[in-house]
């Protein structure tokens, strides 16, 4: 029979390549594609840096890379191709090497780094116990609001880097949105996140943002109670919350991937202990590699179809491939999807999570050329009862006390750029709390100011101040 599906959930984190947290799987599926045996290097300043397990000097082992790597399009760009036309995956270490920052050391060996299973214990276990693929690309070679857009809407109108899509009035997203094709055909959605929501910029959703986006902890509740929607998208804390002490847990370098670690284990705990479980799949991604290498080059792709996309360079190729975990209990236990092998000729991107949620709830529409030829996950659900409840127990809850002093730095350090862009956008959100004519990306504050900012818009915008 079928897999009885009812209820998608799909956590995106944030800015880890393939290699980095699910490369030294171990043991290993049949024919998977992890670290490769003869290891691999990239050249800097005429030095040869390995993927290595080795703790790069002076690093903290859950916050490689610091500090934060290039992710920009030209900076992936010559990640993927190192200035020429093959794409040689050998430009990592010397594009990191070549960034600048105020009292930083970008030192090479720290995009060359990978986690090990002890490390990132709750991927590991959850690859092993479920389903696991080694051939899903982020989206496009871009920056995180570009491939965030692409799981959403199946493009990103032809925008590369996030602070661009302001220029290019795509912020508010236009895109036609899978939240909106749901909402069309009377199914139930839910947007769930802690501080805010990237999604909020989808302008075919806005008005129906009150009712619809709810924060981490109502997730939480819904899965006790047995009332999980049709789909779930969960985003993460992309800047902290400093007055309830609440670190980051988006993974994005340098923060403390364990916190990320913490959320993965409460997302599949809470589905799991859920009455919805036997009806439940849940998706846990990265919306893009951040920078951290990957030895797999990325395939063609099919261009999403949108006039804005077309003749952009980079759309017609997938970004760096991402970790990417499908726990069900329909699902064999250590299953290795891999489309190029069975179903081809494209891998998973990030529209594949379109196709299968459009299969699912009977939107035969595709939203763009691109979902339209994604892979759908459902053929890997192949289980004839849903029979796999992992591991025994479940996934024991990470116990991580702040640490003060390292949440402080957090909350004075500079913003990146996806934070910058996030509280930018925050701004622009309609409500009664503004601060007419200021633009943040042009305010020197820390990440702390920017999160008190963000989340007050947001609340505000949501009617919840």
């Amino acid at each position: 029979m079928a897999a009885d599906i009812r209820h998608v959930v799909v956590l995106m984190l944030e800015n880890r390549s393939f290699d980095m947290m699910l490369g030294s799987l171990s043991p290993p599926p049949a024919g998977f594609n992890g670290l490769p045996a003869d290891g691999r290097y990239n050249v800097a300043n005429g030095r040869p840096y390995w993927i290595s397990n080795t703790l790069p000097q002076g690093a903290v082992d859950s916050c490689v890379p610091a500090p934060d790597p290039g992710e920009s399009f030209t900076d992936i760009t010559q990640q993927i191709f190192d200035g020429g036309a093959a794409a040689t995956m050998m430009g990592f270490a010397a594009n990191y090497a070549a960034q600048t920052a105020e009292k930083a050391y970008y030192d090479p060996a720290a995009v060359m780094y990978h986690y090990n299973g002890t490390q990132a214990k709750v991927l590991h276990t959850l690859a092993k116990s479920f389903g696991v693929s080694d051939q899903w690309f982020a989206s496009a070679p871009c920056q995180t609001w570009p491939n965030r857009f692409f799981a959403h809407c199946g493009t990103c109108h032809g925008v590369v880097d996030n602070g661009k899509f302001f220029a290019a009035g795509e912020a508010p997203f236009t895109g036609r949105s899978l939240f909106r094709a749901l909402e069309d055909v009377g199914k139930s959605w839910r947007v769930y996140f802690h501080d805010m929501p990237q999604a909020l910029l989808l302008r075919d959703i806005e008005l129906l943002a009150p009712r619809r986006f709810a924060l981490f902890s109502q997730f939480l509740a819904d899965a006790a109670q047995g009332a999980l929607p049709a789909y779930s998208f969960i985003e993460p804390h992309y800047f902290g919350e400093f007055f309830s002490a609440q670190p980051p847990n988006d993974q994005h370098p340098p923060h403390d991937m364990r916190y990320g670690e913490q959320l993965t284990a409460d997302v599949y705990n809470a589905v799991r202990q859920s009455a919805c479980w036997a009806h439940t799949l849940l998706i846990v991604t990265y919306d893009e590699h951040g920078g951290c290498f990957d030895h797999v080059p990325p395939p063609a792709a099919v261009p999403p179809g949108d006039p804005e996309s077309a003749n952009v360079p980079g759309f017609d190729r997938y970004g760096v491939r991402v970790p990417a975990l499908i726990v069900s209990p329909w699902i064999a236990p250590g299953a290795l999807l891999q489309p190029l092998a069975h179903l081809g000729p494209y891998p998973f991107d990030h529209a594949s999570i379109i196709r299968t949620v459009r299969e699912l709830n009977g939107i035969t529409a595709p939203l763009t050329d691109r979902d339209a030829a994604a892979p759908s996950l459902l053929p890997y659900l192949t289980l004839p009862h849903p029979a796999n409840d992992g591991p025994p127990g479940g996934i024991a809850r990470i116990v991580l006390p702040p640490n003060p002093g390292s949440l402080q730095a957090i909350a004075s350090a500079i913003p990146n750029a996806l934070q910058t862009a996030m509280a930018d956008a925050a701004e622009r959100l309609e409500s009664e709390w503004t601060t007419v004519g200021r633009e943040v990306s042009e305010a020197a504050e820390t990440v702390a100011q920017l999160a008190a900012r963000a989340t007050a818009q947001v609340r505000a915008f949501l009617g919840w101040s």
